[in-house]
């Protein structure tokens, strides 16, 4: 929980004024039950009707100051939490965009929404609590107690007995419910997992006709989340009952013992009424805490996974020296539109020196053995393999995405592990194999490559994807909204409109991950014959299934099993490598 201490700076003065108001309603409260058995044993036993009135017009004073500093504290409890919440949230989810891949990858996706989410809104509701219930109930059984204790020494020692037992029962209900409510939290996690892999392939689960398996998966998750949920509060639910038959007990006591004194003459009535009534609010702020411990508890399990995100440790952590090569926004790509980021620098080269790689976590042979290869400003290479054989992992290297296992991958000549992360992604663009649009029109996909750009910058490389035809001929146009993750376009649209969204941004490194699988060849022929005309100084690694999207690449690099099988132009490749003969028979026919 220590990342709680980032904010007691900022909201602990309202927090203070808030407890301040808090502690002026509770003696407010402490005071009502004696001035009520001063009106009894003064007012009404000498038939004082004056001091009657003027004691009950003195109560409602108090009265009315206590409802006051109520509001006033209700206000500022709601302020601060919402506050602290909003910003504890927004500073999750930046933290979590910080975080590299190999960080991410240690938690589920669902997990981490749920941590936002349903996490941080548990840990708000306690701050509300906190300045809305734990520091008054304190005040006023502590209150209680003592003003109790001035009244009858002897009835006090009831409470003397009392409060130690429920005190107990509150301890345990900590012990007992922060490891039950740590499972709820999980169960949840687990619901949310489930329901979100069925929204993502609710058209797959549609077209197998597979409702029924996944209806049976979600109901398990759900069962889970509620037998969990039913367990801890099976567990902690015993306690307030518990504690609220000690106090009812302890109140009997009183009414008996009070009521055999007030025979004998050795009491007041109205002693033994405010007796009862401090009782009673023992009872009510007891039930209070009771009830913000379960806060707590839930709290607790919450604030402990949230921390969990926050003290990810994350290899990528960037430095303060690597900063200087981040390029500034108007910087381009073009050799001669701006100058060198710093000296032997080399805009766009890209080095594999025997790079190797496994997944974290990842048993059995690297996924990436022994990459060696060169990419020289201004090339277009060509990358091909079978599926599985490691093209989009080692694209991912070059981002980095993640870090290599043993080698050096070098973007302009320096190791990007002496590169700032955020400074690097600026220099590269990326179309990944699996397209992503998001909710917003197709102007605002486009311009999520780069904001600065005008809306003819961004019509201008929609014409160069050979996405400005199907955009124009919606009735809006590029105004037209795409629904979330691109869902009314076809896999070809997407892919577009991901090609024009890279182009916009003008990198020095572009990388194009099998973009055009969903493509006919006559688009990708036109594609590709402006994407020769844009590249000018521009790396363009091309990723690729069919060997005519790279066959007139500069430089071709065949991958088979992790491995580079064979690189060189398509003509040496025909005449050296085994795997690139196969793919190429494959494709084209044996008579080829």
């Amino acid at each position: 929980m220590h990342f709680l201490k980032k904010y007691i700076p900022k909201y602990w003065k309202n927090f203070t004024v808030a407890v301040l108001f808090l502690t002026a309603e509770s003696l407010c409260e402490l005071a009502l039950p004696t001035l009520m058995a001063l009106i009894i044993d003064v007012g009404v036993a000498n038939r004082d009707l004056s001091y009657v009135l003027r004691m009950g017009g003195f109560m409602l004073l108090i009265t009315a100051v206590g409802a006051i500093a109520a509001s006033v504290r209700n206000i500022l409890a709601s302020r601060v939490s919402q506050a602290f919440g909003t910003e504890l949230r927004s500073d999750l989810f930046a933290r979590i965009g910080q975080m590299s891949f190999t960080s991410l990858d240690r938690f589920e996706r669902a997990s981490l929404i749920t941590r936002m989410t349903n996490d941080v809104t548990q840990v708000q509701n306690f701050i509300n609590g906190l300045m809305r219930v734990f520091v008054k109930a304190p005040l006023i059984c502590i209150g209680s107690i003592i003003l109790a204790a001035r009244l009858d020494p002897g009835l006090a020692r009831i409470l003397y007995i009392i409060v130690p037992v429920v005190a107990l029962f509150l301890a345990l209900n900590m012990k007992i419910g922060f490891t039950r409510f740590t499972l709820v939290q999980k169960a949840l996690d687990r619901m949310n997992s489930v329901m979100r892999e069925y929204l993502s392939g609710v058209r797959v689960v549609k077209a197998f006709n597979r409702f029924d398996y996944e209806q049976e998966k979600f109901n398990n998750a759900n069962l889970e989340y509620q037998a969990g949920s039913i367990h801890a509060m099976r567990a902690t639910s015993v306690f307030n009952p518990a504690s609220a038959l000690t106090v009812n007990l302890g109140i009997i006591a009183v009414l008996w013992l009070g009521g055999l004194g007030v025979q004998a003459g050795d009491q007041q009535v109205g002693v033994v009424m405010a007796f009862i009534n401090y009782t009673t609010q023992i009872l009510f702020t007891l039930m209070l805490i009771s009830m913000v411990v379960n806060l707590f508890i839930r709290a607790r399990a919450s604030a402990v996974r949230i921390s969990e995100v926050f003290a990810q440790a994350d290899p990528m952590e960037s430095s303060e020296p690597e900063r200087e090569l981040k390029r500034e926004p108007e910087q381009v790509s073009e050799q001669g539109k701006a100058g060198s980021l710093e000296a032997g620098y080399e805009r766009g080269r890209i080095d594999f020196e025997e790079v190797s790689f496994s997944y974290p976590g990842a048993s059995g042979e690297p996924v990436l053995r022994q990459i060696s290869f060169t990419c020289l400003p201004g090339q277009t290479v060509g990358m091909i393999g079978s599926t599985g054989s490691g093209k989009s992992t080692l694209v991912s290297l070059i981002p980095r995405f993640y870090d290599v296992t043993s080698g050096r991958v070098k973007i302009g000549g320096v190791d990007v592990n002496a590169q700032d992360p955020q400074a690097l992604r600026e220099r590269i663009a990326i179309v990944p194999q699996k397209t992503m649009l998001f909710t917003g029109t197709f102007m605002e996909n486009i311009r999520w490559g780069n904001e600065k750009a005008d809306e003819a910058e961004a019509a201008h490389y929609a014409r160069m994807a050979e996405a400005d035809g199907f955009i124009t001929s919606f009735p809006e146009g590029y105004d037209t909204v795409v629904g979330q993750r691109g869902v009314n376009l076809s896999g070809g649209q997407k892919q577009r409109v991901s090609i024009a969204r890279a182009l916009i941004r003008k990198p020095d490194i572009l990388i194009l991950d099998d973009c055009t699988s969903a493509v006919d060849v006559a688009t990708e022929g036109r594609i590709k014959t402006a994407l020769k005309a844009y590249a000018g100084g521009v790396t363009c690694l091309l990723i690729a299934q069919r060997i005519s999207s790279v066959a007139d690449a500069d430089h071709i690099i065949v991958m088979d099993e992790g491995a580079i099988a064979g690189q060189g132009t398509h003509e040496h490749l025909l005449r050296t490598c085994r795997v690139y003969q196969e793919i190429y028979r494959s494709q084209l026919g044996k008579e080829a």
